[in-house]
């Protein structure tokens, strides 16, 4: 057994002589030929018939590799934010992830010494901002949206186009003060940089607006906003362009750009309306197929988008309207396990998209092309401070005008303050051709965006707690109050239709009409329909209800904290429940029916509150007056009042009742016998009417075990 020891060596020997092991500057096609260097193994060997047992290829999968690498790295730093303690609690979630881009990206540039990868344009317009925007604009409140539509297009469109304008004629301004640094910077250059900056990031928005849990209606106005916000700043962005590349702008030129503008945003509203319909005609064709049914939801928006994009149409408008338009008829038409696949994909993917782009503007910011001007920086920060609080100033002072809700101060002041830029102002920036103050515009972005989303981040929410702003309701409407909010819509748009008015209720009672007569019997299958509106409704509130588990706001005790209880403390609490318990157990609850109790109550005086303090004050104590109401009650009366949650007491005078202990024991139990028929007889009809009208008019109910205490 000795001599057999060198055999594993000469067999290993044999392996590594066979061993390929390669890392090839170039993939070659042709197999990768096996050679050892002498100085490591030996001679070097050329076997190109040779068995390999190893090889390595790692420019095959580079691509996928590294993609992999960084999804698996942004969604560590997601898992690890949400288990350190405190830490989301002070900090978004933004922030950490881009200071964990600005980390990689440190440790990429000491290491290579060169810049690290940036986040390209196309790959985050194309791949990572549609899964944003469709999970926003699939789980959309509906009915919050389309009632503030009206204010969110009034902030989206005119309130941008008054940050484009105001923001870029004051930089203009700001270089021709400063013509020694920015004297080559145009006014077009100037308006073009405002398009961009003034871009409210959705992303951005969403990350720190959902950790807050603010009302409904604040959510909507700052979301809604910003969504529609890119919308604009983006056609606004191309049309800038190309006016830079004309050699002279004419009056012209701004009538066609204007009317450009209208038919980009009309032309990626139809555009998503036609594939969302398609999108929910497919789907009531998916019962034999409910696997592949939720792939319909993601082609169909995503094909909207990139079909916007190649026509030169608004892609987030595009993708929005598809996925508001679709969202009712396919959940109606799939099955439960095809929505819940739908929610959980929708929401990985957005979550996926979010951390990987907070990553690369961390990464993205260790560049070796900066350029710094303190005047123009320090301008753009405040101006984009000042004309987005002005801006929301005016146009919501015109806008409460027309408004049943108005907007508060205190909304105005978390609308301007919320105003945060994130990729999309970043990506755009890169897109600008090549002039002499490039760096300096995308300096001044990502001053800009880490600016907003630290500072502005970070301290919004002690705002909204310092201001007392109203927080989003926990619990989801019940069955009752939404078919009662619906019976509202029907009667405000019923008063609407006689007075001659054409309002929102009445436009949407007609849509609503339209929708059941027309388009849901044509893109829902026969068996989805509900039969019954109230069906209809619970089964929406049963699927919005499933779609809050997860992002419902954590119930906190809003009592403030007080200091633990001691161990006697506890004991007496157990014994008094205990007690209590056992009281509860022995008590003898006669039964009763709805006619016995009818009976009973025509039998005996009709029950009346209390009108007054005094005698509320009197019926607190729950003590019997043996005295008088001998002679009222009889004694099949007081065998049947006996009810398992009540009990009726009554008192003939103001006065305070005696303490329980003065109660006669034949009183507290009515199975005993009583003889008041001896009162009664020494009692004349005369003294007996004013006690039994005092008697109908002090009496009260009273739980039980207060009248055993």
């Amino acid at each position: 057994m000795a001599a057999l020891w060198p055999l594993p060596l000469l067999l290993s020997q044999h392996l590594w002589a066979c061993l390929a092991l390669t890392l090839p500057d170039e993939p070659h096609d042709g197999p990768p030929s096996v050679g050892f260097d002498a100085s490591h193994v030996g001679p070097s060997v050329d076997l190109p018939g040779a068995l390999r047992v190893f090889s390595l290829d790692y420019h095959h999968v580079q691509a996928p590799f590294e993609i992999v690498l960084w999804i698996m790295l942004a969604s560590l730093a997601k898992l690890g934010f949400h288990w350190s303690g405190r830490v989301p609690a002070v900090v978004p979630e933004s922030c950490v992830l881009i200071m964990v881009g600005l980390l990689v990206g440190g440790v990429i540039y000491g290491v290579r010494h060169s810049a690290p990868p940036t986040l390209s344009a196309d790959a985050f317009f194309l791949f990572l901002l549609p899964p944003i925007v469709l999970d926003a604009g699939y789980f959309l409140p509906g009915r919050l949206f389309f009632e503030n539509l009206g204010t969110i297009l009034w902030y989206a469109v005119l309130g941008t186009l008054w940050n484009v304008v105001g923001i870029g004629l004051s930089l203009y301004g700001v270089c021709l003060l400063v013509p020694d640094s920015l004297g080559d910077i145009s006014l077009l250059h100037c308006l073009l940089f405002g398009s961009l900056i003034a871009a409210v990031d959705p992303v951005a928005v969403l990350s720190v607006f959902q950790e807050m849990h603010v009302n409904e209606q604040l959510h909507i106005l700052v979301f809604g906003e910003s969504l529609l916000n890119d919308a604009v700043t983006v056609v606004l962005y191309k049309l800038f362009e190309s006016f830079l590349r004309l050699p002279s702008v004419t009056g012209l030129d701004v009538l066609v750009g204007g009317c450009r503008l209208i038919v980009v945003g009309l032309g990626g509203f139809f555009v998503g309306l036609f594939f969302g319909l398609v999108a929910a005609l497919t789907s009531r064709f998916t019962s034999r197929a409910q696997v592949i049914a939720p792939l319909f939801v993601f082609l169909y928006s995503y094909l909207s988008y990139l079909t916007s994009e190649m026509l030169h149409f608004s892609g987030i408008t595009a993708i929005v309207t598809c996925a508001v338009t679709m969202k009712q008829y396919v959940e109606a038409n799939v099955s439960e396990r095809s929505n819940t696949s739908i929610q959980y994909f929708l929401k990985m993917w957005s979550s996926v998209s979010e951390t990987l782009i907070f990553v690369f503007l961390g990464v993205s910011t260790i560049q070796d092309i900066h350029m710094w001007s303190w005047p123009f920086v320090c301008s753009t920060l405040l101006l984009c401070l000042v004309w987005r609080a002005t801006g929301v100033l005016l146009l919501t002072a015109v806008v409460n005008k027309l408004r049943r809700n108005a907007v508060t101060f205190r909304d105005q002041f978390i609308i301007a303050y919320g105003g945060l830029r994130g990729a999309i102002c970043f990506s755009l920036v890169f897109l600008i051709d090549d002039f002499p103050k490039k760096r300096l515009f995308i300096t001044t972005t990502i001053v800009v965006i880490l600016f907003t989303v630290f500072v502005q981040g970070m301290t919004i929410k002690p705002l909204v707690e310092l201001l007392d702003v109203k927080r989003k309701k926990r619990a989801l409407p019940t069955v009752s109050e939404e078919i009662h909010s619906r019976l509202l819509d029907h009667l405000l748009s019923g008063i609407e239709d006689v007075v001659g008015y054409w309002g929102q209720h009445y436009w949407k009672d007609r849509f609503e009409q339209f929708n059941k007569k027309y388009l849901r019997r044509f893109l829902i299958g026969e068996h989805h329909r509900a039969r019954s509106s109230i069906l209809r409704v619970y089964q929406e509130l049963e699927r919005r209800e499933q779609q809050g588990d997860e992002e419902a706001p954590p119930l906190v005790d809003p009592r403030p904290g007080g200091r633990p209880l001691l161990p006697e403390e506890m004991d007496s609490i157990r014994r008094i429940l205990s007690r209590n318990l056992q009281n509860f157990n022995k008590k003898q609850t006669p039964a009763y029916s709805r006619h016995t109790l009818h009976q009973d109550a025509m039998a005996m005086t009709a029950l009346h509150r209390h009108q007054s303090l005094p005698e509320r004050h009197t019926c607190n104590r729950s003590t019997l007056c043996p005295q008088r109401a001998e002679g009222e009650f009889s004694k099949s009366y007081r065998g049947r009042a006996r009810l398992s949650r009540s009990h009726t007491v009554c008192s003939a005078s103001p006065r305070r009742s005696e303490p329980p202990d003065s109660v006669d024991p034949t009183a507290l139990n009515p199975t005993q016998p009583s003889d008041p028929e001896p009162a009664e007889e020494q009692r004349s009809p005369l003294h007996r009417a004013p006690i039994e009208r005092a008697t109908k008019k002090q009496l009260s109910f009273v739980l039980e075990s207060e009248t055993r205490q």
